[in-house]
């Protein structure tokens, strides 16, 4: 099943030896083991300070999501700031430790230059990224003043507390401001995320949004008109520019009639007699006339009709 939850980044940086591992030690010891996860830590050679080690703490809930807060620690050495980098990947919140013995003013404020150059790389600054200092080592007697080290070191008026990582005065004051700012960062965005999209429906121009193109015209529809052509062909003329499609009316095929009503065929016409034969008949009948009298071409006068009828 899939936690609800929100995961904030913390990250403690300074010099070496400032004091950063045991404010997160003072941390993982004195906190229970229901809401203090497992610590990793990592040794570099020459520093005793960690390479990284978090420290994930539920704190609460927003907007019914669960809060866990890791906590990290940077290496001091500047041998190790690839490192510091990879470290602050992804940061929510950040606590500068400063060494607040005197002499120490130098590694300081090169530390903090450190933390900005480092943190510009991802296009964060201590002003817009919840940021808080704490002074750390005021147990000691050779000491900075309060004053002295906030001319030095916050030129950002970021919040300050007065620590002592050895003994855990100040520990957990810190870890409560920065893990307050960083909730309520965290509110902010989930209430701008929340607007957003309202925002965008109601004013899409002022926020940054191209308005879409207004929809094109429909297409216009066919024009049909009839054609004054015999009823066999029907011209369809189509939106401007398309040739015109002529559809034939389909055949109706003749109706059957029954045999009792088809019509009796035509009579036969009689062959007419070829004019030819006439004439011949004709020069017949003046020859039997001549040779044989008038009673033999009666008579061959017949057959020949016969004949030739």
């Amino acid at each position: 099943m899939k936690k609800r939850e929100i995961q904030s980044k913390l990250v403690y940086y300074g010099p070496g030896r400032g004091g950063k591992t045991t404010n997160v030690l003072h941390l993982f010891k004195t906190m229970s083991r229901q809401v203090c996860g497992k610590m990793v830590t990592i040794d570099t050679r020459g520093d005793r300070t960690l390479f990284f080690d978090f420290l994930p703490l539920s704190i609460g809930k927003i907007m019914n999501l669960n809060i866990r807060i890791q906590v990290y620690t940077v290496p001091g050495q500047v041998l190790y700031n690839d490192t510091r980098k990879l470290v602050l990947r992804g940061v929510d919140g950040v606590v500068f430790v400063a060494d607040s013995r005197r002499g120490k003013i130098e590694e300081n404020i090169e530390s903090l230059e450190n933390l900005k150059e480092n943190m510009a790389e991802y296009g964060l600054t201590l002003q817009t990224t919840p940021f808080v200092i704490q002074y750390n080592k005021r147990d000691l007697e050779d000491i900075h003043t309060v004053e002295e080290l906030d001319r030095a070191l916050n030129s950002v008026k970021a919040p300050t507390v007065e620590a002592s990582a050895l003994t855990g005065e100040g520990v957990f004051p810190t870890l409560k401001k920065l893990a307050g700012m960083v909730l309520e960062n965290l509110n902010q965005r989930q209430a701008s995320s929340a607007m957003r999209p309202r925002m965008l429906a109601k004013e899409p121009v002022a926020a940054g949004v191209r308005e879409e193109a207004p929809a094109a015209p429909p297409a216009p529809r066919r024009v049909v008109r009839a054609a004054a052509e015999p009823p066999a062909v029907v011209k369809e003329q189509v939106a401007t520019g398309v040739k015109p499609v002529e559809r034939r009316a389909p055949r109706v095929a003749p109706r059957r009639e029954s045999v009792s009503r088809r019509a009796a065929p035509p009579p036969k016409a009689q062959a007419k007699r070829p004019a030819g034969g006439n004439r011949a008949l004709l020069y017949i009948v003046v020859t039997l006339v001549v040779l044989g009298g008038a009673a033999a071409a009666l008579y061959y006068t017949g057959v020949l009709g016969r004949l030739l009828g």
